[in-house]
């Protein structure tokens, strides 16, 4: 007989970060009373509405499935209401109404990846990563009015290799977080765990949603700073920017890139093929591009690109 003292649940969440989660807390014996989930939306090139990835594995392990498309609705909550769980947990989910976040007995917990007050926001992963942190974690609190503020309960660290991208970082994070997850939600249950207010004088960037704007490449920044922002956008949802080439513009997006640091005599943005090798030059030197797409086209080595591209002598990106 299981001695640990689960405590009944409801579970939000969308991505596939959310999705390893609940894999991890049914493994472990959780009893979920439900899963609320984003509403099926339209993808591919036949806008066939598709399940998000925690609806399909909440039906496969035949659990309770809700999808709102308002979270304030009165059928809603009266649903949640009835399902009497002890915690509600959200991972990677919509921010929530009092009168949802409120209703359960011990509170609703938030696991969020960074390490907080620091880096709240809908992309905190991506963030860290396009401002160089050398550290990131993942933490857990109670949720609240405000977004991702509310009192801490626990946080766990890990190192950011100089070689991650928002893919690599992802998945360490996620090894991280469930297992923390879980010991919370015990901790939280026999109320081993107290809950201490977040320390403002921590929180030094925000983690805003990603957008057009905040994607795009900035040719002016540093080298370093670039590259950062390409990691933080590999592989989704891309750093971007534009290629005037005879004439011709292409939204393009880079996935992959190293520095060169060396002198240098052409104009910021200009494009310079040497040795098989496509750069861009910058204010500090040149952009080595390994990985970029054009649109409407996969992802590509730039070897395979200059093999089937022309670029002209006086190509430029901006």
């Amino acid at each position: 007989m299981n001695k640990k003292p689960y405590p009944s649940l409801v579970f939000f969440g969308t991505p596939e970060f959310a999705r390893y989660c609940l894999d991890y807390l049914v493994t472990a014996g959780f009893p979920i009373k439900a899963v609320v989930t984003a509403p099926d939306r339209k993808a591919g090139r036949g806008k066939k509405l598709t399940p998000s990835v925690v609806k399909q594995y909440a039906l496969a392990q035949k659990l309770t499935v809700l999808q709102p498309t308002h979270l304030k609705n009165d059928l809603f909550i009266e649903q949640l209401s009835a399902l009497e769980a002890e915690l509600f947990v959200v991972v990677a989910f919509r921010m929530l109404p009092k009168a949802v976040w409120s209703l359960p007995a011990l509170g609703t917990i938030n696991l969020h990846a960074s390490v907080l007050p620091n880096y709240r926001g809908a992309a905190p992963i991506n963030w860290v990563l396009i401002n160089g942190e050398k550290e990131t974690g993942v933490s857990t609190f109670l949720i609240d009015e405000a977004i991702d503020s509310g009192l801490l309960l626990q946080t766990r660290t890990l190192p950011i290799d100089k070689k991650d991208n928002f893919g690599t970082l992802h998945d360490k994070l996620l090894h991280l977080g469930a297992p923390l997850l879980e010991e919370t939600l015990l901790g939280r249950k026999d109320q081993r765990l107290i809950p201490q207010k977040q320390d403002e004088s921590k929180f030094v960037n925000a983690a805003p949603k990603l957008n057009t704007e905040n994607t795009r490449i900035i040719w002016t920044h540093s080298l370093e700073q670039i590259v950062n922002q390409i990691r933080g956008l590999n592989p989704y949802p891309g750093a971007w920017t534009i290629l005037t080439n005879e004439g011709q513009d292409y939204r393009i997006k880079i996935y992959e890139a190293e520095t060169l640091h060396e002198e240098f005599t052409h104009e910021i943005g200009q494009l310079v093929i040497r040795a098989g090798q496509l750069l861009i030059s910058t204010a500090e030197g040149y952009l080595l591009c390994k990985e970029v797409q054009f649109p409407n086209k996969k992802r590509m080595r730039v070897k395979d690109l200059l093999n089937g591209f022309k670029l002209g002598t006086e190509a430029v990106i901006h």
